[in-house]
């Protein structure tokens, strides 16, 4: 191993001697980004950099008898650059982070995966970076959880953030994490928009499988925010307004060594009332008591408000040691007046319905050495739903609440054996609490339910990579146990990536996972209608521990800005429960445990044209319950979408930026009463459990950005985009009720044709 390392060292010592000497062709340093633009030309290639990165920094140009390999290895020997050489055309520029480099485990091998920003790594993960991000449609604000339902595999089936499907997964199995903390709420406007401010979140990381052993739950998929971890140095900023709400963001340097983050958003409903809040508002409000109530009550003052804020503190205490705190508190409330007449007299009587979620996080790394690097992190994360529903008729108040508390405490080690190998290992402590409260004033009835969970878990994995950076494994198992059910759930994680060819890469992904929290819908007007779903903890018994295991097989092609990606999967998740999948047939009330399986295929085709970006992706996809009490053991699962496609493009100029698109999919299922309208003992004769459709859904979006200069040191930001711009009436859900002997069908619609516009300030 020595003589080797000794080998390794004089190759690099005569490479970078003929370099000086080559170098010396042209002596005089030029900025970098001149440099890139010789190279551009000289080798037809395109570096990709954040502008402010490079600013200020000078190198001496490469002699032109270099190939373009040895380039870049100058390059990154010259500079504190490192330079990805992605598909031969496009070259990612990264900043060498040198004392927490042993974080950085993944790479980009696919870049631009759908649009600039939105980009592939090594362990199987998609990885979409805001401070590249070009422009999706319908979008101006980086909307996260909007953004994730870009790429193929992932949609939301009633068009709400807070109703994502991974793979015809329910939302509650996906894990939700801002800066390493669980988030157990993930919309405003309940599920129109994401709740996570986009001008403080920079990188989000989406997994569908291969997940790395030191995260738990999310047994469809993972959803990871990160806030940026430099130390800025000086001061900046931005305000924005939309036709939601009004937004600040400051990024403040405290010293040389720290820097805090603070951005803030709220609706601005209480000043004006936009086309686009009144298309929201009704929205959401569709077929509930907020919308409509009894003849003899009527709803009025309905008032909906929101907000957030955000704040990220970092402290370099030393070239090995940082620090940085994180906090999030976000808030939703809807209020409506119930009036009527009681008596002879006027009555009025106030409802509500309130989400609310507030967190806080502390990590500390630590790097002992070159080989060594330590992590702590500690979060608590809070959240609370809560409805008071007012019966005026009745003289009748039902208070409605769902509760969650829930402490981590993570402590992880890198250990680098050698240039290929690194070792990740850790403990992983989590208590979970939840209560559920029902409380009715008239008749007097009051039901609290509080339970907690303890999860202790131990992880290991092997994170290889070849010297060349085509090959990359990384393996590991992570130990679970559950103390109150003395549980020992044991769960694999693997994710295989090797580039052939110079433009394949291959990748094998495959996971065990488990979650113990799950939402379930006791009845469909629970919290006015609204909001029908509320966390519960799993208790082994009619609530079990749900689990899953997914394997899949993928192959990519990226050349002259082609890229091509195909994957084919399979997933089986047991032990879910007909509560939690949202049943409205002959289903809706009963209580029983089951599973599903899902296999498919996930399809991009993607073509970059200089300015021009054209791109095209389709799934399908086939999912069945199996649930052996029911009189139909299986049956098309409630997120069965078998057909989904998704075409846009993109246009990008020097200041502006354009974007259209089009999605469609086959119907949502749906169970329709037989033939004849039977009614058999005040119930509804249905046919075969999702035996029909409805629907195909198709929308049509646009969106433009422009971006100019207010002065030398303030910019500024103006976009519209139009969220169904043919205006088509797609149906989202539809149930059958009876009604005086007669079953009256309720069919509920997306968001019809919806504008929006955003005008940012930065400074």
């Amino acid at each position: 191993m020595a003589i080797k390392n000794k080998l390794y060292f004089l190759c690099f010592l005569i490479l970078q001697f003929s370099f000086e000497i080559n170098a010396q062709e042209t002596s005089t340093k030029l900025p970098l980004t001149d440099v890139f633009l010789i190279l551009q030309k000289q080798y037809n290639i395109q570096f990709n950099f954040a502008e402010d990165t490079l600013e200020g920094i000078t190198i001496v140009p490469p002699s032109e008898s270099l190939t373009l390999d040895e380039t870049l290895l100058y390059l990154e020997v010259n500079s504190i650059f490192s330079f990805d050489n992605l598909d031969g055309t496009f070259i990612l520029v990264r900043t060498k982070d040198k004392t927490f480099e042993l974080q950085q485990l993944s790479e980009v091998i696919l870049s631009k995966y759908i649009v600039k920003g939105i980009n592939k790594l090594n362990n199987g993960s998609y990885e979409i970076d805001f401070e590249q991000f070009d422009i999706l449609p319908g979008l101006i604000d980086t909307d996260v959880l909007q953004a994730v339902q870009a790429l193929p595999g992932i949609q939301s089936i009633n068009e709400t953030v807070s109703n994502i499907n991974i793979r015809a997964g329910t939302h509650d199995q996906n894990l939700i994490l801002w800066d390493g903390i669980k988030m157990y709420q993930s919309g405003h406007f309940f599920g129109l928009i994401s709740m996570f401010n986009p001008q403080i979140t920079q990188q989000v990381n989406v997994i569908k499988n291969g997940t790395q052993v030191a995260l738990t739950d999310g047994v469809s998929g993972t959803i990871s925010m990160e806030t940026s971890s430099e130390i800025n140095d000086t001061f900046k900023g931005s305000l924005g307004v939309n036709f939601i709400d009004a937004n600040g963001f400051i990024d403040v340097p405290v010293s040389e060594k720290s820097s805090l983050q603070v951005a803030a958003r709220k609706s601005i409903s209480d000043f004006a009332e936009t086309p686009t809040y009144s298309n929201f508002f009704d929205r959401i409000s569709q077929d509930t008591e907020v919308e409509s109530n009894t003849n003899n009550a009527i709803n009025s003052d309905q008032e909906f408000d929101f907000y957030d804020t955000s704040l990220r503190w970092i402290y370099n205490i030393s070239d090995k040691d940082q620090l940085q705190l994180n906090f999030l508190n976000t808030y939703n409330e809807l209020r409506f007046n119930e009036n009527s007449i009681v008596n002879g007299m006027e009555a009025s009587r106030r409802s509500s319905l309130s989400q609310h979620s507030i967190a806080g996080g502390i990590q500390y790394s630590r790097i002992w050495n070159d080989k060594w690097q330590s992590a702590i992190e500690i979060y608590e994360t809070d959240y609370k739903l809560e409805a008071n529903n007012a019966n005026v008729l009745d003289n009748q108040r039902f208070q409605q609440e769902n509760v969650v508390s829930e402490t981590s405490l993570k402590f992880s080690t890198n250990y680098k054996v050698n240039d290929k190998i690194q070792l990740l290992n850790g403990y992983h402590f989590v208590e979970t609490e939840i209560t559920n409260l029902d409380d009715v004033d008239n008749p007097r009835f009051k039901s609290l339910v509080s339970e907690v969970l303890t999860t202790h878990g131990l992880f290991s994995q092997l994170n290889y990579k070849t010297l060349n950076r085509k090959t990359s494994l990384n393996f590991g198992l992570r130990y679970n146990y559950i103390g109150k059910f003395d549980k020992h759930i044991l769960e694999p994680r693997v994710a295989f990536t090797h580039q052939f060819l110079d433009n394949f890469s291959l990748e094998v992904l495959g996971e065990f996972k488990h979650q113990n929290t799950s939402q379930v819908i006791n009845f469909q007007n629970d919290f006015l209608g609204i909001e029908k779903r509320r966390w519960q903890l799993s208790n082994n018994e009619d609530i079990p521990i749900i689990r899953s295991k997914q394997v899949s097989l993928g192959v990519s092609y990226s050349k002259n800005g082609w890229l091509l990606n195909v994957d084919g999967y399979y997933k089986y998740v047991k032990d879910i429960t007909t509560q939690s999948q949202g049943f409205q047939n002959q289903y809706e009330f009963v209580k029983t445990t089951g599973n599903y399986d899902a296999y498919g295929l996930d399809f991009i085709l993607r073509k970059q044209i200089q300015n021009f970006n054209t791109w095209l992706s389709y799934s399908y996809m086939k999912s069945n319950y199996e649930f052996m009490s029911l009189p139909e053991e299986t049956f098309p699962s409630n997120f069965d979408i078998t057909h989904s496609i998704t075409f846009g493009a993109a246009y990008t100029l020097e200041h502006l930026k354009f974007s259209a698109g089009l999605n469609w999919h086959s119907g949502r299922p749906t169970t329709q009463p037989t033939a004849g309208n039977e009614i058999v003992n005040d119930d509804i004769n249905f046919e075969a459990s999702n035996s029909s459709e409805l629907e195909d859904y198709l929308r049509v979006d646009v969106s433009a950005l422009y971006d100019f200069k207010l002065g030398n040191k303030t910019s500024a930001d103006l976009g519209i985009s139009i969220w169904n711009v043919l205006d088509k009436t797609n149906e989202i859900n539809n149930f059958y009720r009876v009604n005086n002997g007669m079953i009256n069908e309720t069919l509920q619609n997306s968001l019809g044709i919806t504008p929006n516009a955003v005008l940012r300030i930065h400074f």
